[in-house]
Parts: C-alpha cells; structure tokens; sequence
C-alpha cells in the first residue's frame, strides 16, 4: 500500500440550521435549538480530505469552532497513519488538557479532529467506517483505546477476550447488515413543541414507516405529558415500544415521581432523567423504576463516568454519542464497556450528521464487538439529510448499510455555504426571523 497523504491544512466552519423556527428539536430543557456544526475539514496533498464535526444547538458554535481550530498544530504536517496515537497525543496533550480533563468543548473539538482523521482514513482505505473497523484485527482495535483509568473494569487482555469472541461471526454478520440493516427508532413524532393531531399523525405515519419504537419528548408539563402520552398509546396499541426523554430535567425524587404518573402508559425507558453527571442520582433512580429502562448517554462526558454508570447500575440502555466523548476511539472504548457489562447499545442521533456518524458504531458493535442486536436500535430523526454527501437510509424502520468509503461526514458544499453563520445566505439574507441563533 502507498504510503498515506500528508494533511497540509485544517480547516473549520460555523454552520448553523435556523431549526428553532419550527420547533424541530424541542424538549423540556431546549425549547429553541438551532441545529449546529462546528466542521472541520482536513485538506491532504492526496486530494482526499476528511470530514468531522462536533454538534451544538446555536449559541457558542463559534467558541466549539475556534476548539477545533487551535487543534492544528496536531494534524498539519502529519499522516493519518497511527490514529491510536495521535488520538492520545490530543487527549494528553498536558496544556489543552487543563480545559477539561476529557470534558466538555476541547474534548468535543477532539472528536471532531479524530472523527475527521478517520473519515479521512477510511477513504483511503475505499471502506466505508463500519467496515473498517469491524476487518481489523482485534489487536489492532485494543491499541486505538486509552485504558487510563479503566483498568478496574476493564483491562486490554479483556477489551481482547470480547473482540476475539466476536471474531468467528464477523463475516456472516457483516453481509447480515448488508441484507438486512439495522432496526431504528423514531423521535421525530416526539418533540414538545408539536400539537396533538401533528402528534396522531407522526405516530401513525411512524407504524406506517415500519418503525417498532417511538420517542417522546417529557418533563415540561406533567398534565400534557400525561395526555401526549395517551394519545400515542392510543395510537400505536399495547406492546409497541414507547421511550420518553426528560433532557436532564428533573432531581431525582421529581424523576421518579413524574415517570410513575406515566407508567400507566408502559414507557420502555427514560431517558436522561436528571444529570448527565449524577453516577448515584441514575442508579437511584434506575432502582425506583424498574423494570423502566433507564437509558442515558448523550452528555455523558467521557469513557470514566460510563465506566462508572455501568459499575453502579445506572444505566439499562447504553446512549453513545458520536460527537461528544473522543471520537471513534473513545467510543470503541465505551462499546468494550458495554459489552464487558452486557449492557445493549444504543446510540443517541438526529442533530446535524449524528444519523450519519453514529450508524457506523452501531455497526461495527453489531460486527465485531457484542455480536448482538438483541434490544438494540439506532436513534433516527428525519431531518437535515438532504445536507450530506452521503445521507442516511432508512428503509422499512431500518437503517440501510451504508457502502461508500468513509464515515459519511461529508457536508455538501452548497450547504455550508449557505448555512455559514453569521454571513451565510440563510442567515445574512433575511430568511431567518429576528433572534434566532
């Protein structure tokens, strides 16, 4: 194999979607979220480049983009060759890692980096992500994971135990995927800002799409919450899976309170019910609800506080976000976590690109990591595709394999341009209202 290009420039973009107008997006906690990108671009001398993005809700996009740019020094000049070690060189680094450690906007503005190094990787390879990784060696993946500070819980001789009891079936689940995809649910029909007949009607349009799980948005109203509940039990029928999502809304007695007023109405699990932070608070309340799945993840920091969610019993579903810990290494760690704890994955989406990114995880997990899809589904909001090189494809309630090479980062040029804020068309042509962003 030739030897790989050589990354000769970074470059970054603010790109915003004025997603607050519809009330796309809006739950207890945000009710006015502009779907936002802090992209990066890594330019090569190859004419590949690589594409990644660290997802916000408007507001101090621009201070996660300036994050990604001081990350330069890092990647400009170097090769995407060992992305274990440039992956820790970020993470370690001993002045950047003040800001956090591991937490917070600079670990985000990694995830971007490190996202991009591997969409940049996997072109080169002509693989699309999942696929990548699910054909390395278990080895191989070991040596892409820190295990600073997870070595109570799990060890590099153990992260080798799973993957090489994984490895037997890769080949039949791999074409499994191709053939079949990978089940998704849908929170479009979910968000707080809708009325009631929008709600009737996403949810039939939902069992209608082939979708076997729902998701609401809860914790504003008590008494709306009840009868937005009731609506969709009416609608999709007993047994059919209902998840609600209180978006870090409640303490944990009112958590507890508020989901056993709905528990007439079988929610499947909870999703985020108090601080993304608060190890003991989720297994508190985890132990109140039961047998309601406590599910969380999406602002769960970094690979510690899952190490600790899963030692404390804090979380039944296990909600890896693409974007937010470390990029695809830090996720292949939270994956061997989850498998070690035999806790089903499944991964938080929708944003901007989140679809795009996450179902390359989900994948691989399926692959070569637990070997399981046994209460696992893929998050799926159906909005801001149309953006993507190369969008997400759900059919019959299933997320489609995806086959191009890469990890489906890629923005459109036409909406970058656009949506570039503040000078963007979209945004310095009049076509937003007064107060968004």
């Amino acid at each position: 194999m030739s030897r790989a290009p050589l990354i000769i420039a970074l470059e970054t973009h603010d790109i915003r979607f004025p997603t607050s107008q519809e009330l796309d997006g809006s739950d207890a906690m945000n009710p006015d979220p502009d779907y936002s990108a802090a992209y990066v671009v890594l330019r090569t001398d190859g004419g590949v480049d690589g594409h990644g993005f660290a997802f916000t809700i408007g507001r101090g996009n621009d201070v996660q983009t300036a994050a990604i740019a001081a990350l330069e020094p890092f990647v400009v000049g170097r090769r995407p060759d060992d992305l274990g070690a440039l992956y820790k060189e970020m993470v370690h680094d001993s002045q950047l890692r003040w800001l956090g450690p591991e937490k917070g906007v600079m670990h985000m503005a990694i995830s971007a980096v490190v996202n991009a190094l591997w969409d940049l990787k996997a072109k080169l390879e002509g693989k699309p992500l999942w696929q990548l990784l699910s054909e390395m060696s278990p080895e191989e993946l070991v040596d892409l994971v820190d295990f600073r500070y997870l070595s109570d819980a799990l060890t590099p001789g153990e992260a080798l135990q799973i993957l090489r009891r994984a490895e037997p079936g890769r080949a039949e689940r791999a074409a499994d995927l191709r053939a079949n995809g990978y089940a998704a649910y849908t929170t479009s029909p979910g968000w707080l800002g809708y009325d009631d007949d929008k709600l009737r009607r996403l949810c039939r349009e939902a069992i209608a799409a082939g979708f076997t799980q729902i998701k609401l948005k809860v914790g504003a109203d008590l008494d709306d919450d009840l009868r937005r509940m009731r609506i969709a039990r009416e609608v999709c029928g007993p047994g059919f899976r209902i998840a609600i999502d209180a978006n870090q809304r409640w303490d944990v007695g009112a958590a507890i309170t508020w989901v056993n007023a709905l528990r007439e109405y079988d929610p499947y699990w909870i999703e985020e019910p108090t601080s993304p932070d608060d190890v003991l608070g989720h297994a508190t309340v985890a132990r109140a609800l039961a047998p309601i799945k406590v599910a969380t993840g999406e602002h769960v920091q970094n690979r510690v506080v899952f190490k600790q969610m899963l030692q404390a019993g804090s979380m039944s579903i296990v909600q890896l976000d693409s974007a937010r810990v470390g990029g695809v290494n830090e996720n292949i760690a939270i994956l061997l976590l989850a498998a070690k704890f035999g806790v089903p994955v499944c991964p938080h989406a929708g944003g901007v690109g989140l679809c795009e990114l996450v179902q390359h995880l989900a994948m691989f997990d399926y692959v070569a990591v637990s070997g399981s899809r046994q209460d696992r589904v893929i998050e799926y909001v159906d909005h801001l595709h149309e953006h993507f090189v190369d969008p997400v494809v759900v059919k019959n309630g299933r997320y489609q394999a995806p086959d191009a090479p890469g990890f489906s980062a890629a923005m459109r040029p036409e909406s970058i341009s656009a949506h570039t804020f503040p000078g963007g068309r979209v945004w310095a042509g009049g076509e937003v209202e007064e107060g968004a962003a």
